[in-house]
């Protein structure tokens, strides 16, 4: 005996109650075409070696911002690079400052997972001084109005830090 067909709908917010009930619904549009939509979880774990980058994330849990600077040339990343983009020597560690100034910055009106309890949000680059580029990061504490090219930021780092870029954040200087 073949199981029963899923319920059909015109309306998709009634699909999604339905698959929240019972797994699967049909949704027919205005064309009168029908859809079969089922809820399928999908989880993964995911194990990542930073590698060559670890210095950079472990200075982050422990409240530094370290850079790249280059053996060769002197050219200096404010991101992980093992080696130099202008001149291709290695690269070296270099502690940043922890304040800079906004390059330029977007608002998401989106986020992924782990972004969407804090959206909508802002995102800036900051240059730093000394450094020839810039670094991408969560820009905190102030609404779009308040942002502007320049405006100086000083760095924020996770009490509780994961490892991650989210580790760290930039607030506008008081």
């Amino acid at each position: 005996m073949a199981p029963p067909k899923p319920k059909k709908y015109t309306k998709f917010r009634d699909v999604q109650a339905e698959i929240l009930k019972s797994g699967s619904a049909i949704f027919r549009d205005a064309n009168g075409v029908e859809s079969l939509i089922v809820d399928s979880p999908y989880s993964i774990r995911y194990i990542h070696s930073y590698a060559e980058d670890s210095p950079f994330f472990l200075g982050l849990a422990g409240g530094k911002l370290m850079g790249s600077k280059c053996t060769g040339c002197g050219f200096v990343y404010a991101t992980p690079r093992g080696h130099c983009m202008e001149c291709g020597e290695p690269t070296e560690w270099l502690e940043l400052p922890n304040s800079g100034r906004v390059h330029a910055w977007t608002t998401c009106q989106f986020g992924s997972e782990a972004f969407l309890k804090d959206t909508p949000y802002n995102l800036c680059l900051v240059e730093f001084d000394g450094a020839g580029s810039l670094l991408l990061a969560r820009l905190k504490d102030c609404t779009q109005d308040q942002i502007w090219i320049g405006m100086p930021v000083v760095a924020k780092f996770s009490a509780t830090p994961k490892y991650s870029i989210t580790d760290v954040w930039f607030v506008p200087k008081k």
